[in-house]
């Protein structure tokens, strides 16, 4: 695709990735048959090829952004299924976030879109202030209908979500090794996981103890950056992605194996932190460092250090966008599950986004909804035991919609190879 940017404008090292990104769209439209705004609302400006023309026009001539075209790109969930689909190879990932951060600096929001924002920026992303307004969020969660009433949706949507997912208070503690011992991982603590689902990181550390890791923490470490990041709150991410660096600093210096994440959307951009700190010089080459030992669980477990446990259970596995198309890991969960014994059947829109994306469910309500309740029919459809995912944020959207168990990848792992059988199931039982 031509471009007409300055030579001024491509000193600006965004714009220059992103005028690279462009120019290697050969507009042949094959992203939008794997798009899930564009296959739910069939409108171009809704598609990978769309957003990009959008994009294109509004950075070339610096423009204010209009509402139009904030509303389409606020609407795309960065599944990244464009980028699995792509003949071309276009990094529709750079255009996408230097488009939401150009929104954000040059764009003003309604005041109450400011304000819900700003909140979201500044609570989910501290685990002490997420499990507070989760708290709080319950106790008022009785107002949701009153609010969906109102016409305020999202604040709707957000006490249902208090209401259906109490906070809990993790301890974020280190573990060692109860096999002979293979070496030593740092295991990432995050910020709404441990708040939400405590029990994904307890069984993960369980496992890496049980093959032979010791596994090691960062206490100072809390959100990477990636919710920010998504937000278009670039000053938020960068200074969240230097304390996490800062963080993680001492526990590489001493010597790891890998840093371990169990969140997918997290491990995206843990992957991502060489490019997104390229032009500090404090911190490129640590984080660099990062983003080279970052693995998810599921990447750095063996198939083989997995034995096949007594529960042949039926298993539905929703792949997380950000582990299809944001790492391209595709084979290895559903390959560690098979060598637990597990039956594992996956659906046939499994790379379509189940409409969770982050914050999208809170910002984008209708077509959260939407993306859920298909994605939640088709995992049914499949007559499972049980709904196995990756990411935190996809097992809260998916398991409001469905009385089947829904848990970690990590917690059957754990449970076949000798760890306490999964909460969720507990309560079938």
């Amino acid at each position: 695709m031509k471009t007409e940017f300055t030579p001024q404008q491509l000193t600006d090292p965004a714009t220059a990735t992103s005028e690279k990104a462009i120019r290697t769209c050969v507009h042949c439209g094959f992203c939008t048959a794997t798009c899930p705004t564009y296959v739910l609302l069939g409108d171009e400006r809704d598609s990978p090829r769309g957003r990009i023309w959008l994009i294109k026009d509004m950075l070339e001539k610096n423009a204010t952004p209009t509402p139009e075209v904030v509303t389409h790109i606020d609407r795309c969930l960065s599944c990244l299924a464009c980028e699995t689909t792509c003949p071309s190879g276009v990094s529709y990932r750079r255009l996408i976030d230097h488009a939401r951060s150009y929104i954000e600096d040059k764009h003003k929001r309604p005041l109450f879109e400011r304000l819900l924002r700003l909140g979201l920026a500044k609570t989910m992303p501290d685990r002490d202030r997420f499990a507070a307004a989760l708290s709080l969020g319950r106790f008022a969660s009785p107002l949701a209908g009153l609010f969906k009433a109102l016409g305020a949706k999202r604040i709707a949507v957000a006490l249902r979500l208090a209401a259906n997912n109490p906070a809990h208070s993790p301890q974020i503690d280190a573990s060692p090794a109860t096999t002979p011992r293979k070496g030593r991982v740092l295991l990432q603590a995050g910020c709404a996981e441990p708040v939400l689902r405590p029990q994904y990181q307890a069984a993960t550390a369980r496992l890496l103890n049980r093959i032979g890791y010791d596994v090691v923490r960062a206490p100072a470490d809390q959100c990477c950056g990636s919710l920010t990041h998504h937000m278009g709150r670039e000053h938020d991410a960068l200074r969240s992605v230097r304390q996490t660096i800062d963080a993680w600093t001492a526990e590489i210096e001493q010597g790891v194996d890998a840093i371990i994440f169990t969140v997918t959307g997290c491990g995206t951009t843990l992957k991502d932190y060489g490019f997104l700190m390229r032009n500090e010089p404090a911190y490129a080459v640590r984080a660099a460092r990062i983003s080279a030992l970052a693995k998810d669980i599921t990447e750095f477990v063996p198939p083989s250090s997995i034995t096949p446990g007594p529960n042949n259970l039926r298993v539905a596995y929703h792949p997380a966008c950000s582990l299809q198309h944001g790492q391209k890991i595709t084979t290895q969960p559903k390959a560690l599950l098979q060598a637990a014994g597990f039956t594992v059947v996956t659906p046939a829109n499994a790379h379509l986004c189940c409409g969770s994306a982050g914050t999208y469910n809170i910002l984008q309500p209708e077509i959260a909804d939407q993306l859920g309740d298909r994605k939640t029919a088709s995992l049914e459809a499949l007559k499972a035991d049980v709904i196995a995912t990756g990411n935190v944020g996809c097992a809260v959207q998916i398991a409001a919609r469905t009385g089947t168990p829904v848990v970690h990848v990590a917690e059957l792992l754990d449970w076949a190879t000798g760890g306490p059988k999964p909460a969720a199931l507990k309560m079938e039982t």
